[in-house]
């Protein structure tokens, strides 16, 4: 959306573009060898893929401040520099103030493509709020296949070619690793990930991701990608 004029998003829209995919990162803490715009990048690179396949969405702007912690005295990811951490209130508000946005101007399905799993809850209240409000007019998706590709289905393709858990990681280890290699590998400082010790503490990585590569990521990105869209279809059908 940001790529268009008001009056070519009007004309999409008019032509059939019924779906707007809503990108979620967050702005935090993702070890010394990936940089804090991780989930930004990369949900907006996804989201651009997914619309691709879908044919008819189009990608409002990435929401990049999310709940992340407590700021004082702080805790989780804002314990390290430069994460931000907004209250949920905030959060949620902006969430449907950017759903009845974009219903105004005429998309019916509006999916939210959270990229970190902290804020799964939010999503969750924000779209059954609105669906409760709406009915059958428009709908609100929270997408948790989304989420689900990202990190259980891609952790267990990685397992499959015999990586460890450990290793995989919860984050910033090899699956998160692996999936910015293949997305935008200049978000990555992989000669730092090399040289950081096994097993290192106190640094924000959990897991260890020394062996990430593109290709691994690639298996990941496709995943996500093909698990969002029938998911997106699925939802879209089911609300007509």
């Amino acid at each position: 959306m940001e790529d268009l004029t008001w009056t070519e998003l009007r004309d999409r829209i008019t032509a059939g573009a019924t779906t707007a995919l809503v990108p979620i990162g967050g702005t935090e803490q993702n070890g010394p060898h990936m940089t804090l715009g991780k989930h930004n990048v990369r949900v907006k690179l996804l989201a651009a893929r997914i619309a691709e396949r879908l044919g008819n969405a189009v990608v409002a702007p990435v929401i990049a401040y999310v709940p992340d912690g407590v700021i004082e005295p702080p805790s989780q990811h804002m314990r390290y520099s430069g994460t931000i951490s907004i209250p949920e209130s905030a959060f949620e508000s902006t969430l449907e103030a950017a759903a009845r946005s974009l219903r105004r101007h005429g998309l019916r399905d509006i999916v939210l493509l959270g990229d970190h799993g902290g804020y799964r809850a939010s999503l969750d209240r924000v779209a059954a709020r609105l669906n409760r409000e709406w009915g059958t007019a428009a709908r609100v998706h929270s997408l948790p296949e989304y989420y689900r590709a990202a990190q259980e289905d891609f952790a267990a393709a990685l397992k499959a070619r015999g990586f460890s858990g450990d290793e995989i990681g919860l984050h910033a280890g090899l699956a998160d690793t692996a999936l910015m290699l293949a997305l935008d590998p200049s978000q990555v400082r992989m000669e730092v990930a090399a040289a950081r010790p096994r097993g290192a503490l106190q640094d924000g990585v959990a897991g260890d991701p020394r062996r990430a590569t593109s290709a691994l990521g690639q298996i990941g990105v496709e995943g996500i990608v093909e698990a969002t869209v029938a998911a997106v279809r699925a939802r879209a059908q089911k609300a007509k």
